[in-house]
């Protein structure tokens, strides 16, 4: 019997033969599902955009918001009793929801901003009740991240062969199988290479794998003509591969072919890359943003009283008179005001610091990745005062460079 027993041990199972799962994998299991719910709940379903699967609007919101619910609970089951971590980023984050229920108490749209206000204090929540992992040196969060965009991108490429003209329409790839718009297909392909390039640049990801993932990831991006997208991308692997430069030889000569591989793609491509870049538009569109240079000046030239000036209209779906706003700075501005916008900075520039007091390595690269990219998406793109995707990657990054990482082991 004792034999027995100790076979069954060593398969990972009881003597009878059944798989036994050890507690550990099952919490690092649940947080994984906790990560997934939140990729969820910032995957705004899109009713408007081009799909084929006949989900009805109400019950793809119902599912995108209902997941934070999920997520709480299930966070809750495997946090317990609650333990959180001590962050400065955390409570600017914390101060952020705060400020915008204090704002959204008298924006003329009550029900709506006090819900998205809701939204943020439960999201917020979630994320500190995460905080007891951020010391994990396996990086599960940032792999679970990582996992997470490409399910969601996989479900982008299902989409092409299925109905090819649906997925293109004007000529930009977006998600047909769950409604998702070509800027933020391009976003999560962009942050999946990134962070694929960084673990290369570390030495955690194997050659192949990340040469695959790279393959896959680019061709996705180029085909939504997302062009903030590419530059924040440019960006963040640029300033991440800096931090790694004097202690990574592989980074030095990475260096070094994609300075030759420019020079000769700028010399020989040059016109392809312009009518990329131009998709479509002539000089004054492309001089007028797409028409958002329009959008933001109405908002600056609103009048405004000194309260709303300070703490904004309260959360709004970041839009201006129907129309987007497309600038995080602006569209904080508009919904929580210059106090908002200071928080936002806050939170940006602590990261930032952070990162500077870290040892060189793959903690500092990969945080300094995100938030060079959050930074360089937000002139274009909004979502660092909201639950969003750039919100859920400024607190991976702030994950990062969590003062207890580098001295605590896997928990």
């Amino acid at each position: 019997m004792s034999t027995i027993a100790t076979i069954g041990a060593r398969l990972g199972g009881d003597p009878g033969g059944r798989r036994i799962v050890s507690p550990e994998r099952r919490r690092r299991r649940r947080v994984q599902a906790v990560w997934g719910l939140l990729v969820l709940n910032v995957l705004t379903f899109f009713p408007g955009a081009p799909h084929i699967v006949p989900i009805p609007g109400i019950v793809g919101k119902l599912i995108t918001q209902f997941s934070l619910v999920v997520a709480l609970l299930l966070v809750l089951s495997v946090n317990r009793p609650a333990r959180v971590r001590p962050s400065v980023f955390m409570f600017l984050l914390a101060l952020l929801a705060a400020e915008s229920l204090l704002a959204s108490v008298g924006a003329e749209f009550l029900f709506g901003a006090l819900f998205r206000a809701g939204r943020l204090f439960l999201f917020v929540a979630v994320l500190w009740l995460l905080t007891p992992w951020w010391t994990r040196r396996d990086l599960l969060l940032v792999r679970t991240h990582l996992m997470f965009l490409w399910i969601v991108l996989g479900s982008v490429l299902l989409g092409m062969p299925v109905a090819p003209g649906v997925a293109l329409t004007d000529d930009r790839l977006g998600g047909i199988l769950w409604p998702i718009p070509p800027t933020q297909v391009g976003h999560y392909a962009a942050v999946a290479a990134g962070l694929t390039i960084v673990l290369w640049l570390t030495g955690l990801l194997r050659r192949e794998l990340a040469l695959i993932s790279v393959l896959l990831a680019m061709p996705l991006l180029l085909l939504t003509h997302t062009r903030t997208a590419l530059v924040a991308l440019l960006a963040g692997i640029l300033i991440a591969g800096l931090s790694l430069f004097t202690t990574r030889a592989r980074v030095r000569k990475s260096f070094a072919f994609g300075l030759a591989f420019f020079t000769v793609g700028a010399l020989t491509l040059g016109s392809v890359v312009t009518t990329w870049l131009a998709r479509g538009q002539d000089t004054q569109e492309v001089a007028a943003l797409t028409g958002r240079r329009e959008v933001w000046e109405s908002i600056l030239s609103a009048p405004r009283s000194i309260f709303e000036t300070l703490f904004g209209f309260g959360l709004s779906n970041k839009s201006f008179n129907g129309l987007p706003i497309d600038s995080n700075w602006l569209g904080t501005y508009y919904d929580i005001g210059l106090v908002g916008v200071a928080i936002t900075v806050a939170m940006v520039l602590f990261i930032l610091t952070a990162a500077w007091f870290q040892p060189h390595g793959a903690r500092r690269a990969l945080a300094l990745f995100l938030v060079a990219y959050c930074v360089v998406a937000s002139f274009t793109e909004s979502g660092l005062s909201d639950a969003s995707p750039y919100l859920l990657e400024l607190a991976l990054a702030a994950s990062l460079v969590y003062s207890g990482a580098s001295r605590e082991g896997v928990r």
